[in-house]
């Protein structure tokens, strides 16, 4: 019996007994072995082809893009900030020899005028290298219609929204309701329209005028910048620099738009008007952001574990909390068309 294996050699099946040989046992172990092996292996390349999706889908577009000549379209939507990584891209657009024309697809309300500044001095000198024009998406309002101006040609919907030409300034007062729970905010100034106007006192006259002539100063520039790019006479532009917006129907009437249609409509106006040859790839360009990197993005990392049957808590208050701060908190100046609510 010296052949046969008598523990855990002898297996139960149904209710008859089998001895195995320490060779098959042999075998079955080394079978095992095996396919552990290349279960782990599948489960590697796996993982790792995954994050090599993820990580080239977060990359710059602009080190993916075609090798071909061809029309870059980049999208600036939402509120308007002083967007370093946007600003980056539209110089390495700029500077791309691939890079024939530009499409910019706007789509935002506005937002600080810090932000549409920096932003329309760098569309203005991706202009002057490339023909740049601009699609409106749902609307291209107060920064976003300044970006939207510094194009060579505006194209949008017949129902986008455009125009909001102008800024404002806010601040609260909360003199009655420090008084109803009886809170007294004191404070000693260098003069008297330091720090001013203040949400813990009643505005001055003197304060109210001060931001006036900040206000007036800064539509001024807005106003002389859309008058120039889209060479209106002073009643053309009095007529629509009031804070109104108007339809991509109305803009094109009067004067704050080109042409009606969508991106056919743009690359149409490119090849007719600039010469850019015909059946050019559109390549969207993105720039790229801390957070595009799956090691820094939570949400990506709690999709990637998951694929393997990992359950994770990916929520990152600290992120989003600062995101908040980022796009609904505006300091100085803002240039932003707002919806009643």
């Amino acid at each position: 019996m010296n052949d046969y294996l008598w523990s855990q050699t002898v297996f139960r099946t149904g209710a008859i007994y089998v001895a195995i040989t320490a060779d098959e046992l042999i075998d079955r172990r080394q079978l095992r072995k095996k396919i552990s092996f290349w279960r782990v292996l599948t489960f590697m390349i796996a993982a790792l082809a995954l994050i090599a999706m993820m990580v080239f889908a977060a990359r710059d577009t602009i080190f993916s893009a075609s090798n071909e000549d061809h029309i870059a379209r980049i999208k600036i939507t939402g509120v308007i900030t002083n967007d370093e990584p946007m600003l980056k891209l539209l110089k390495a657009v700029k500077d791309e020899e691939r890079v024939k024309a530009v499409i910019l697809h706007v789509s935002s309300p506005g937002g600080s005028t810090v932000g549409g500044e920096a932003m329309y001095e760098a569309v203005r000198e991706l202009a002057e290298a490339k023909p740049t024009v601009t699609s409106v998406g749902t609307l291209a309002a107060s920064a976003g219609y300044m970006i939207a101006a510094a194009t060579d040609h505006i194209v949008a919907r017949r129902s986008s929204i455009v125009g909001s030409i102008g800024v404002l300034f806010q601040y609260a007062d909360a003199t009655e309701l420090l008084g109803k729970i009886g809170v007294t905010v004191n404070s000693v100034k260098s003069s008297p329209l330091k720090a001013e106007p203040s949400p813990f006192n009643t505005t001055s006259p003197e304060a109210v005028a001060m931001i006036d002539r900040v206000i007036k100063d800064t539509y001024q520039w807005f106003v002389d910048l859309v008058t120039e790019r889209r060479g209106m006479t002073p009643s053309q532009i009095n007529a629509v620099a009031d804070g109104s917006i108007f339809t991509g129907n109305q803009g094109v009437q009067n004067g704050l738009i080109d042409e009606l249609g969508g991106q056919e409509v743009a690359v149409k106006w490119l090849e007719t008007e600039k010469e850019i040859a015909e059946d050019l790839e559109v390549v969207e360009y993105k720039p790229k952001r801390p957070g595009d990197s799956i090691f820094d993005n939570p949400a990506a990392l709690v999709q990637l574990a998951r694929q393997f049957g990992i359950e994770i808590n990916g929520t990152d208050v600290k992120e989003f909390e600062s995101e908040l701060r980022e796009r609904l908190f505006l300091d100085g100046l803002v240039s932003i068309w707002q919806s009643p609510r």
